[in-house]
């Protein structure tokens, strides 16, 4: 099978043999800052106050997930209001997503990390369905 656009600039034009693997974990590209492509890091906070939000923030921006317990605040309806408007603003500067996922817990992603709503499943667990 002949090699084609990225195989082909990082291995040359010689083909592989039917049944042969390519490790692509192995392979670097362009702009990756290690063999898997990782770029960041989950970062797990407490908001004790809400000036930590901003603290926090800055976390998102560098490019890590960050997941913020907010128990601490969750009483206090104007700091929740001010949290929740700073952290969608973080989101959309970044590009990233914001959501909440546990009862006082959310989670600020970079670009390219989308946060995906839970589905309940269509069928039961073991695929009968009664």
């Amino acid at each position: 099978m002949a090699k084609s656009g990225i195989l082909r600039r990082h291995h040359g034009a010689e083909t592989l043999e039917e049944g042969s693997f390519l490790d692509l974990g192995a392979m670097g590209f362009e702009g990756e800052d290690s063999p898997l492509g990782s770029r960041g890091a989950v970062r797990m906070a407490e908001v004790l106050r809400y000036e930590d939000v901003g603290t926090y923030s800055k976390l998102a921006y560098q490019g890590d997930i960050v997941v913020l317990d907010y128990t601490s605040i969750a009483n206090d309806q104007v700091a929740m209001r001010r949290m929740s408007l700073d952290l969608k603003n973080v989101s959309k500067d970044i590009g990233g997503d914001v959501a909440g996922i546990a009862k006082n817990l959310i989670c600020i992603t970079p670009a390219g990390v989308r946060i995906e709503p839970a589905e309940a499943p269509s069928h039961p667990v073991g695929g009968f369905a009664p």
